[in-house]
């Protein structure tokens, strides 16, 4: 199956998620896991990632890492191959611990990331690893605890100061047990595995469905996010299928944006606007020759077509389509 293509840029933010290999545990003791956070630990002052989050579970972990030199690749790489070699010479074992690539989502800053900061500090709670009489904080391999402590206390490496800023919290003892609260509302104890799973931007906003989003997506963030990542992986002016890499809703995306392009670009030669083609019949020609272009250029869905031109069936569009290029 084609891979995800990484979107990597100056500055940007990820959530980060990989499991181990066949689903099985990445970590065996405490000792793995301190292991692991002092890898993590590592990995963020030879590449400069910025870690804001982590949450260390028994077959896999979540990120949310910032790369100001655009390498997650390499901080990445090293981290899992660093990790794997170390824990497989304490326990003399050899061969994978993780499962393959690890999965990143690249985040809007803002909101998102709020969001995907409680998401990833509230995945024990999901996993029914705390209870409500223990507390949030009793969970020890996750970066919350950091965050609660004071900045003499914390990993060096671990970033706080962006978390506490969105969620309006000072860096200060009285601060800090407000980011506790605020993040202790985000849980609902008559129903722990949806903690964290949406996360409402305002009164007359929708919620974000952090969950879904991170499961089939490749971005969390706004229509407006997404148009800058999309141009950002056509630099190079290549042409984009499944075969370079692209896959699931990445590669609909890119589709959708270039058929988009091909439409406009018709509509200039044809001296007519959108709306005045969508009202002419659904066998009009114009609308066979574009739809023939975008069959040709892109992966877009017959029904997108059919949509935007309004030419009917999907049987319609393939047919009509054929017309045109025998013409």
């Amino acid at each position: 199956m084609a891979r995800q293509v990484r979107v990597e840029y100056e500055g940007a933010m990820y959530h980060v998620m990989a499991r181990g290999d066949r689903r099985e545990a990445i970590v065996r003791d405490d000792e793995d896991r301190k292991t692991f956070i002092r890898t993590l630990g590592e990995a963020a002052k030879k590449t400069g990632m910025r870690i804001h989050a982590y949450a260390l579970m028994s077959n896999h972990y979540h990120l949310l890492v910032e790369t100001p030199k655009a390498n997650l690749s390499e901080g990445m790489g090293w981290l899992q191959n660093a990790y794997t070699r170390r824990v497989n010479v304490r326990h003399r074992l050899w061969g994978h611990v993780f499962g393959g690539r690890y999965k990143a989502i690249a985040v809007e800053p803002g909101n998102c990331f709020w969001a995907l900061l409680d998401y990833v500090h509230l995945n024990p709670v999901r996993a029914g690893l705390v209870q409500e009489e223990e507390g949030l904080e009793s969970y020890a391999w996750s970066s919350l605890r950091g965050y609660l402590a004071s900045p003499a206390k914390r990993p060096e490496w671990l970033e706080t100061a962006t978390g506490l800023e969105v969620c309006g919290c000072a860096d200060t003892a009285s601060g800090r047990r407000e980011f506790l609260e605020v993040l202790e509302k985000r849980v609902d104890w008559s129903e722990p595995g949806k903690a964290g799973a949406t996360f409402s931007e305002g009164k007359d906003k929708p919620e974000l469905a952090v969950y879904s989003s991170l499961r089939r997506g490749w971005l969390f963030g706004s229509q407006e996010f997404r148009e800058k990542l999309l141009s950002l992986l056509e630099k190079g002016g290549r042409k984009i299928k499944k075969a370079n890499g692209y896959h699931g809703e990445q590669l609909n995306d890119h589709g959708a944006r270039r058929a988009a392009r091909l439409i406009e670009a018709g509509l200039k030669v044809f001296q007519v606007s959108k709306e005045e083609l969508r009202a002419q019949a659904k066998g009009d020609w114009r609308k066979g020759l574009l739809a023939a272009m975008i069959q040709d250029e892109t992966t877009v869905r017959l029904d997108w077509i059919s949509e935007e031109l309004r030419m009917g069936t999907r049987a319609g569009v393939c047919r009509l389509a054929k017309e045109a290029r025998q013409k």
